[in-house]
């Protein structure tokens, strides 16, 4: 079921955006092996937490392109579609479409299962450290957006998610430590947002000409 559900789930991604591709749920499926293997609780459905993974962003690329509002509970409906195709028990795709429809950073829905705060968790951190700045600045771009205006200071920015893709470092991607679910989690996302806070630093000194 594993391999078929994979392949099935790829099929989404072919005009994905560079910081939504394919590549980005492969990390995120090493990410979420990673958390599995650390977590101390051994009552964990790893297949449940895979099959999330897979199905997590089946939604992302037609978002990005304006044809639905919201990829977590579009893709979490098309999730149930493709578990029902390859005889999936109903618990099995209750619990993945809860998965898929708890990962997103901007919803109001918490994961409430051990599994979806797992993949929650692993989506999260792939937008922290190095992975996750170059996927701010790719994703950026792509729009069309400045990467820095220093007529715009952070402090100054009304906007949620940032008028530039400095901006939203500084006011999403910080956040995301205080956004994990689990003690692991919370390890690993403390490391890589420290990396962001140094290369915050080396921008600002860059932008002043200091180094």
């Amino acid at each position: 079921m594993l391999e078929t559900v994979r392949t099935r789930a790829r099929q989404y991604f072919g005009d994905a955006s560079p910081a939504h591709d394919w590549h980005h749920v492969e990390r995120v499926e090493t990410l979420a092996e990673t958390l599995v293997d650390r977590h101390p609780s051994k009552g964990i459905d790893d297949r449940v937490v895979t099959l999330a993974v897979y199905l997590h962003d089946v939604g992302r690329e037609r978002e990005d392109r304006g044809a639905i509002d919201d990829h977590a509970t579009w893709g979490a409906r098309e999730a149930g579609r493709i578990l029902e195709d390859v005889d999936a028990d109903r618990e099995t795709i209750d619990r993945v479409q809860h998965c898929v429809r708890a990962h997103r950073y901007s919803n109001d829905v918490d994961p409430e299962t051990l599994e979806a705060k797992l993949v929650s968790d692993a989506d999260n951190l792939d937008a922290l450290g190095a992975v996750g700045i170059a996927r701010v600045f790719a994703y950026g771009g792509e729009l069309g957006q400045p990467m820095y205006d220093p007529a715009v200071p952070v402090a100054d920015d009304e906007t949620i998610a940032g008028a530039t893709q400095y901006n939203h470092v500084h006011k999403k991607i910080l956040d995301l430590p205080e956004r994990m679910y689990t003690d692991v989690g919370r390890e690993l996302a403390a490391e890589r947002a420290a990396f962001v806070r140094e290369f915050l630093e080396r921008f600002d000194g860059e932008v002043a000409g200091d180094r």
